[in-house]
């Protein structure tokens, strides 16, 4: 939740994996059902309470969601993910990579780095900032399950970019 200019009170909901829902859908993305009966609920909640607002939102965070907490980092592991760190290393703070563990428990990033793969070592306390790549599919979550369900691989691009 946080408080913006001109009266606004945005909050931000989140599924969890494996929850069931009242809006019926069992997906981990949060629907625009969920976001009406998070305000609706919150409206009444805030009169009652008496706190002040002119405008209330009420969204998902988005694809490019924020990584703030080890319980969002565990979430996520094997995730794409951009990096900013708060110091620089090797010269460099931004870095986008696949999530992971290692086996001291601390978070690494694995990365291209020109022509070979790099592994980032790193503690939460390093990260100013991380967030998840966001994947476009525009074939929907019906068309990914059918995919996975199927065991079909994405087709490989044409060697001629599609101009035959």
């Amino acid at each position: 939740m946080e408080r913006a200019p001109r009266g606004l009170l945005r909050v931000t909901i989140d599924r969890l994996p494996g929850q069931r829902y009242t809006t019926g859908d069992e997906g981990d993305a949060v629907t625009v059902d969920d976001c009406e009966l998070v305000t609706r609920q919150l409206q009444y909640a805030l009169e009652v309470d008496g706190v002040p607002y002119e405008r209330l939102e009420v969204s998902s965070p988005g694809l490019d969601r924020p990584l703030k907490t080890e319980a969002q980092f565990e979430r996520f592991a094997g995730a794409q993910v951009s990096l900013t760190l708060k110091e620089p290393f090797e010269g460099r703070k931004a870095f986008k990579g696949l999530l992971g563990r290692d086996e001291q428990g601390g978070w690494t990033l694995v990365f291209e780095d020109g022509k070979t793969q790099q592994v980032l070592g790193f503690g939460l306390d390093e990260v100013r900032e991380a967030r998840l790549v966001p994947v476009l599919d525009f074939k929907g979550r019906k068309g990914r399950k059918a995919q996975a369900a199927a065991g079909d691989a994405a087709p490989a691009a044409p060697q001629d970019g599609g101009q035959e």
